[in-house]
């Protein structure tokens, strides 16, 4: 079982940054893909980050350029770096790790989330 727990979440203002940290349980760390997915109130939960076991990154177009997903394998953590933050990027950010083996997802672990807000 591997547990997730992000932090960093908070209020801020437009065009202000953020760092969200997710931090995992276990040994298996660095076998996992990583991806941090955000939910605002009556919304869809939207994909907005994923990087691999690799290192290779992927955005969702509503923060490509502004936000950047890394990984230290060593701390068991994966990092949202969130700039040039808009109201619209409010919404609770939650982390995800899954495992795959022939583009089929063996196991996934999601965390419980973390508040961000931007507003003047």
């Amino acid at each position: 079982q591997v547990q997730l727990v992000e932090s960093g979440g908070g209020l801020v203002q437009p065009g202000g940054s953020l760092r969200l940290s997710c931090a995992a349980s276990g040994s298996t760390f660095s076998l996992y893909g990583l991806d941090w997915y955000r939910q605002a109130p009556g919304k869809q939960r939207e994909w907005i980050a994923a990087i691999s076991t690799g290192g290779s990154t992927n955005y969702a177009d509503s923060v490509k350029g502004r936000f950047t997903i890394s990984r230290d394998n060593a701390k068991n953590t994966v990092y949202l770096q969130m700039n040039s933050l808009k109201p619209e990027d409010t919404a609770v950010y939650y982390c995800h790790a899954e495992m795959t083996f022939s583009r089929t997802t063996l196991i996934d672990y999601w965390g419980q989330g973390t508040q961000v807000s931007v507003s003047s």
